[in-house]
């Protein structure tokens, strides 16, 4: 009888345990296949290209790589030889322009007395007229010109264009460089966010303005932000399509259907200060359902 009992408490003890490891593991299957969490996301940013609107030889560098940087700091400085010449060659241009001007606007009115009087046919008042707005317009010309060939000069010193961290800036002294060919990034200080990619059987437990907790790798505390938009499309691998003509689909067929990944844009709200935001970074981030 007492074996009997032993065989039967053992029988039920591991009978408890069975269906406890398999209440667990249902738990553990139930929240990795359904609930709304990915390993899969990283800290990204909106980055500023930081390029010149001229082009020409470095004179000056006056910030380093990784400098934190405010809206209008000077960041190098192109040497300006060339737009102060080209300023004095629009100036002159200026003065000879208004000049001409001046003579056709005072051709004009004397063939306008001379028409008044008999004295001229109204054929050359029409031309002298004609004359002194070509004059005018080719004045007004060089007057943009001179503005244009300032602004130019003034570009020669780039200055940032928002309040941020500079980063990839390896620019020196005696560099040549091109207009509109970036030098290096600025990483606005808002602009930091993490970028979840979630699979499409989770996105219907997703809603903007959901609470998120993100865990960055390496990072003891975690970060909290909401849930700021959900993407509109991704692409179609097996299809192609170009305009005007046919779409062009894969002749085939994957019969183990992998969930799509949807990109889910997460702004962040809390950071901890020991916590390094770092574009790149890898991160896993929880979706608080009903948390809006």
């Amino acid at each position: 009888m007492k074996n009997l009992t032993i065989t039967s408490g053992r029988a039920l003890l591991t009978l408890s345990m069975a269906s406890c490891a398999a209440v667990f593991s249902w738990h553990l299957w139930s929240f990795y296949m359904e609930a709304p969490w990915t390993r899969d996301a990283r800290v990204r940013a909106d980055i500023v290209r930081l390029a010149p609107d001229v082009s020409g030889p470095v004179a000056a560098v006056l910030v380093t790589d990784n400098s934190q940087v405010e809206k209008g700091m000077p960041l190098f400085r192109i040497e300006t030889d060339r737009f102060e010449l080209a300023v004095r060659e629009a100036e002159a241009q200026v003065e000879s322009t208004k000049a001409a001007a001046d003579l056709a606007r005072i051709d004009f009115e004397r063939y306008q007395l001379l028409v008044s009087k008999e004295a001229a046919s109204l054929k050359e008042r029409q031309h002298a007229e004609g004359q002194m707005n070509q004059a005018d317009a080719a004045h007004q010309s060089a007057l943009v010109a001179l503005d244009l060939a300032k602004l130019n000069r003034g570009r020669t010193l780039v200055r940032a264009p928002a309040s941020g961290k500079i980063t990839n800036f390896a620019l020196r002294a005696g560099n040549y460089v091109s207009a509109g060919n970036a030098v290096g990034v600025l990483i606005e200080n808002q602009a930091v966010y993490v970028a979840g990619y979630f699979e499409e059987t989770k996105i219907p437990k997703i809603h903007i303005g959901d609470r998120v907790k993100v865990d960055i790798m390496g990072e003891p505390q975690s970060v909290g932000g909401r849930v700021a938009g959900i993407a509109a499309g991704i692409e179609d691998r097996e299809r192609s399509e170009a305009t005007g003509s046919l779409a062009s689909v894969a002749p085939t067929f994957s019969w183990v259907r992998l969930a799509q990944r949807i990109p889910v844009r997460i702004e962040i709200d809390n950071v901890p200060d020991a916590v390094r935001l770092i574009a790149g970074r890898t991160a896993t981030v929880f979706v608080e359902p009903n948390s809006n």
